[in-house]
């Protein structure tokens, strides 16, 4: 692959390139884009053309870069990554950090968390706007893998040579009953795994970072799903603590999302013998495609906010 003199790597054209790339497909590209699919290919085939080389291999429904579209994907992202990083430098320079964030988070961050770091983050930069996705832990991990995601905040961590997690805070689940006489011990009393062997059970849905939890603590003590009477499948946590509320069974629940219902005398936490029900908040990331600048800010945001909120 050779660059002429006269030839000019256009940003439109790069730009369009990465999101194949991330997206191994044409279609999500443009969606991404806000593109039509002949534009996108318009791109694709210009760049080639002023390179004097295929980049994409467009065997069956799949798109992969070829062995110079590899070797360009490397530069693309540096020379948009740099240039991004100038126009918000330049912005930042001038006293205005704007753009638009693009939040994935599984349901207890974006719930319970995200809410009041937000108010705090876009009064510091009024001119930021926003989406929060809603996103189950594995979603999240899925759409960082295919290109669809840039950065996520989830309650669980599924390994890949290809992701970044950072560490951001510990959260603690409980099994949590209505505030009845049936359930007449002190709040986070340890009870015995019996107890639920005698219940109805809430669950979150599949993919969930509560559900992955507990199934990987059930597995060290030799049990599975299977062993109990599960009664239904929720993916709102609201739900599940309005069903909790009205008797029809329990679930296991963060301590972070109970807390009102606990003050009002509505909810009990438990905690059951020889199940250790922590776990850890991520920030996670593609290792090979660097976050914007305004991603980058945000991430450090992220990371103070919650260090300052644990001191």
């Amino acid at each position: 692959m050779r660059i002429e003199s006269g030839d000019i790597l256009d940003f439109r054209q790069l730009e369009t390139f990465i999101e194949v790339v991330n997206r191994k497909s044409f279609s999500k590209a443009a969606q991404k884009l806000y593109l039509t699919q002949p534009t996108v290919t318009s791109h694709i085939q210009n760049l080639e053309n002023e390179l004097g080389t295929f980049l994409l291999n467009r065997s069956g429904k799949s798109v992969s870069p070829t062995e110079a579209g590899e070797l360009l994907y490397k530069y693309a992202l540096n020379i948009i990554n740099m240039r991004n990083m100038a126009q918000f430098d330049l912005g930042a320079h001038k006293g205005k950090v704007q753009g638009h964030l693009e939040i994935s988070s599984s349901s207890i961050p974006r719930h319970y968390v995200l809410p009041p770091l937000l108010k705090q983050f876009t009064d510091k930069y009024p001119d930021v706007t926003f989406t929060l996705s809603d996103f189950d832990s594995k979603k999240v991990v899925e759409g960082l893998l295919d290109g669809v995601t840039d950065f996520g905040i989830i309650g669980a961590k599924f390994p890949s040579p290809q992701l970044e997690y950072i560490e951001l805070m510990e959260d603690k689940m409980y099994v949590v009953t209505p505030n009845t006489k049936d359930y007449p011990w002190e709040e986070y009393s340890e009870l015995d795994m019996d107890f639920l062997l005698e219940k109805k059970i809430i669950l979150r849905e599949k993919g969930s970072g509560t559900r992955e939890l507990l199934e990987n603590k059930l597995k060290e003590q030799g049990l599975d799903l299977d062993t109990f009477n599960i009664l239904a499948y929720i993916e709102d946590i609201e739900t599940i603590k309005k069903f909790i509320e009205l008797g029809i069974g329990i679930s296991f629940i963060s301590e972070r999302a109970i807390k009102r219902e606990m003050d009002l005398g509505i909810l009990k936490p438990y905690n059951i013998k020889g199940l250790d029900l922590r776990r850890q908040f991520y920030f996670v990331y593609h290792k090979k495609r660097q976050l914007s600048p305004l991603s980058l800010t945000f991430r450090d945001f992220v990371i103070e906010y919650i260090s300052k909120a644990q001191l």
